[in-house]
C-alpha cells in the first residue's frame, strides 16, 4: 500500500541535497583533499607519518642507562639532547620541534623489546640503539616498520638491512686496519703470532673475521681467546697467549676486559702491543690501577676521531658540552651521538624537502645520501646497503691528560686490501 508524502516538495529536496553533500563530506574526509593532497598531509602540506604532527618529530633512544655500558648511554642520550635543544632553537626541522623519547634497557634484550613495543608506534627515527644483542632480536621489527635506526653496534651481520644504519665502518675493518698498523709499524712481522681476545656474539665474531683475514694475507696466524662479558679477570687468557708466543694482542671485548688484559700483561712480562676495538675503551679506564700499562701497551682503532682532534666540529661540539653538561667527561659516545643525531637531522631535512616525513620517505631521504659529512670524522656513503658507510679507520692511543682520554696517532685511512676482502665477503 502506498503510502502518501506529507512533507513539501521543497523541504524533502532541500534534505535530499544535505544529505548527499554530507555523504560527500564524508568521503573527501577520509581520502582526499581538493587539492589532491593527502588528509595525513600536516597544514603545510608534508605528508606526515607516525611520530609526526604538526607541530613536533619524535625520535626513540633505546639505551642503557642502568647496565654495563651506562657511561656511554648517559654520554649518548646527552649528547643527542643536546643536538635536539640546538637543533629547536634555530627554528626546529620542518617547521617543527624536536622530541627524543628515551627508553633505558639496562642491556636487558627482553626490557627492550617491551621498551621498543612501547614507543614504536609513536617515533619516526631512532637515532640510537645500544647493544649488538638488542638489536639483533628488533631486526625484523625495525624491517616491518621502516624505522631508521642508527645502531651503536657495529657488526658487519647489520649489513643489507634497508631501515637499519652502520655508521662508519664495522668491526672486521677495523680489525684489519689494527693488523696493518702492527705491521707498518713493524711490531709483528711475517711468521709471527697474533693474539685476539674477543667476546663471545656478532661483536666477536666479526673482529675474530677481520683479524684472521688480515693475518692471513701477512702471513700471520690468529691465536684466538674467546670470552664472556662476565670474564673480566683475563690472568687465563694472557698465560695462553703467552705460551702461544704471541707478538702482539688484539682485543675485541669492553673496557673492564681491555684494562685486565693490559694489567696483567704487563705484570707477567707479556710486553706484546695491544690494539683494541673501539667499544673496548673508555677514558675512565686512565683512572685505574692499569692506566700506565694502558699508555705503555695499548692503541685504539676507532671509526672516530679522537675527541681531542683538533677538527673544528669536534672542537665546537665539546665546547658546547662542556658548557651544557660542565663537569660530565667528553668521551667517545658524546662524539657518536652528535654525529648520528647530525646525520639524521639531515635525513629529516631531505625527506621534507621532498614533502614527506613519513617512515619510508625518511629512510629513501637516508639512502640518498651518498657523502655525509657532519665535520665529526670521514665522509659516509649510505647508498649500498651491504656495504659499510666508510672503510677508513683512526689510530688512537690513550693518554689521561687529553679530552676523551685519547689522542689521535693516524689519521683515518683505508688500509690495504679492504677493497679485496669485502669483495671476497660479498
Amino acid at each position: 500500500m502506498n503510502v502518501p508524502h506529507t512533507r513539501p516538495r521543497a523541504t524533502r529536496t532541500a534534505a535530499l541535497a544535505a544529505a548527499l553533500a554530507a555523504v560527500l563530506l564524508a568521503g573527501t574526509a577520509c581520502s582526499t583533499k581538493a587539492d589532491g593532497k593527502s588528509t595525513d598531509d600536516g597544514a603545510d602540506g608534508v605528508k606526515a607519518g607516525p611520530g609526526v604532527s604538526d607541530k613536533a618529530i619524535k625520535l626513540g633512544a633505546l639505551t642503557d642507562l642502568t647496565g654495563p655500558y651506562a657511561t656511554l648511554g648517559k654520554s649518548i642520550v646527552q649528547a643527542q639532547q643536546m643536538w635536539a635543544d640546538e637543533t629547536n632553537a634555530a627554528g626546529g626541522i620542518c617547521g617543527r620541534k624536536v622530541e627524543i623519547v628515551v627508553k633505558d634497557h639496562g642491556y636487558d634484550v627482553q626490557k627492550a623489546v617491551t621498551a621498543y613495543a612501547d614507543i614504536a608506534p609513536d617515533v619516526v627515527a631512532l637515532p640510537q640503539v645500544i647493544g649488538s644483542p638488542v638489536v639483533a632480536a628488533l631486526l625484523d621489527d625495525i624491517q616491518r616498520d621502516h624505522i631508521l635506526t642508527f645502531p651503536q653496534a657495529w657488526a658487519a651481520s647489520l649489513l643489507g638491512k634497508d631501515s637499519i644504519q652502520v655508521l662508519g665502518t664495522t668491526y672486521d675493518l677495523d680489525m684489519i686496519a689494527a693488523v696493518d698498523f702492527l705491521t707498518r709499524t713493524k711490531k709483528v712481522a711475517k711468521g709471527d703470532t697474533i693474539g685476539h681476545v674477543y667476546f663471545e656474539g656478532d661483536y666477536g665474531a666479526n673482529a675474530l673475521e677481520g683479524s684472521e683475514w688480515a693475518a692471513e694475507q701477512a702471513g700471520m696466524k690468529v691465536v684466538g681467546q674467546k670470552i664472556k662479558a662476565t670474564d673480566t679477570d683475563l690472568s687465563a687468557q694472557v698465560s695462553a697467549l703467552k705460551k702461544a708466543g704471541v707478538k702482539a694482542v688484539l682485543i675485541s671485548a669492553g673496557p673492564a676486559q681491555t684494562a685486565s688484559l693490559a694489567g696483567v700483561a704487563a705484570a707477567r712480562g707479556l710486553k706484546a702491543p695491544i690494539v683494541s676495538s673501539a667499544p673496548g675503551y673508555s677514558p675512565q679506564l686512565m683512572k685505574t690501577p692499569a692506566a700506565p700499562a694502558l699508555a705503555a701497551m695499548v692503541h685504539v682503532a676507532s671509526a672516530a676521531p679522537a675527541v681531542s682532534s683538533d677538527l673544528p666540529g669536534v672542537r665546537k661540539m665539546v665546547a658546547s658540552y662542556n658548557k651544557k653538561y660542565p663537569g660530565q667527561p667528553v668521551d667517545s659516545g658524546v662524539l657518536s651521538g652528535y654525529n648520528a643525531a647530525q646525520l639524521l637531522g639531515a635525513d629529516l631535512k631531505k625527506a621534507c624537502e621532498g614533502g614527506s616525513l613519513t617512515r619510508e620517505a625518511v629512510v629513501k631521504a637516508h639512502r640518498s645520501q651518498s657523502n655525509a659529512d657532519t665535520g665529526l670524522g670521514t665522509p659516509q656513503n649510505f647508498t649500498d646497503v651491504s656495504a659499510p658507510a666508510s672503510r677508513s679507520t683512526y689510530v688512537l692511543k690513550p693518554d689521561a691528560k687529553a679530552v676523551g682520554g685519547l689522542v689521535g696517532v693516524e689519521e683515518a685511512h683505508q688500509a690495504p686490501g679492504i677493497d679485496a676482502y669485502l669483495s671476497a665477503r660479498h
